[in-house]
């Protein structure tokens, strides 16, 4: 008898652990700023002057050019924006692995993510490249320069009502998904790690959420 409870307890402390599931984490936690820091045109311009907090919506005026970047790079992660155009339609969009200050004008060295009005999901390159899938669509078609025009539009809501992009980033691919609808797939990305910004391009813009959760690496 002693041999078989032996036995036992030590199968029961060879069983792997079950691991965790990566828990979400706010970016924009709903109350303030913290964890974001800010680079704009004009220097002389306070981030309060251009991003406010106001009852759990973080807002954006829109001017003078410029972007919310957080102060952590990222790479291997889901990222879900939740945004809306509160007055009228306009140009916006959300970077990923941002580098370097001042690649283009003002903005980093990135991989832009479009929110602009009728075309959210559109990327443009900022001082990067890609590649998209040969199988979604005629290709050469899509690219226009530093743009490549997303899968399909009309997936956005009417103004002033809120938008989900979910924006997924593993390795050196990315899927982005707008309203549950797949919109854009790009891979080869030359950069696959760095900051998350949000632009501040011209139209007043909101937030609700901006909430990321780590993916392992593949």
């Amino acid at each position: 008898m002693r041999f078989v409870i032996t036995i036992t307890i030590a199968c029961c402390f060879a069983m792997p652990a079950i691991a965790e599931e990566p828990q979400p984490i706010a970016l924009f936690d709903g109350e303030s700023l913290e964890g974001w820091d800010y680079h704009l045109g004009n220097p002389d311009v306070a981030m309060k002057e251009v991003w406010s907090v106001d009852e759990g919506i973080l807002k954006c005026l829109g001017r003078p050019a410029g972007y919310l970047v957080t102060e952590n790079q990222y790479e291997n992660y889901r990222l879900v924006v939740e945004w809306r155009w509160p007055t009228k339609g306009g140009n916006n969009g959300v970077l990923v692995h941002c580098t370097d200050k001042e690649e283009l004008a003002v903005w980093p060295k990135s991989l832009e993510v479009q929110l602009a009005a009728d075309n959210a999901g559109d990327f443009w390159v900022i001082g990067t490249t890609l590649k998209l899938p040969a199988e979604d669509g005629d290709a050469k078609k899509r690219i226009q320069g530093r743009r490549h025009l997303n899968l399909t539009d009309g997936t956005e809501k009417p103004l002033g009502d809120w938008n989900t992009m979910e924006i997924v980033c593993r390795g050196d691919t990315i899927t982005v998904k707008v309203n549950d609808v797949v919109v854009n797939k790009a891979l080869e990305l030359s950069q696959s790690k760095g900051q998350i910004a949000l632009q501040s391009e011209g139209v007043p813009i909101e937030y609700r959420k901006v909430e990321l959760t780590p993916l392992e690496a593949e």
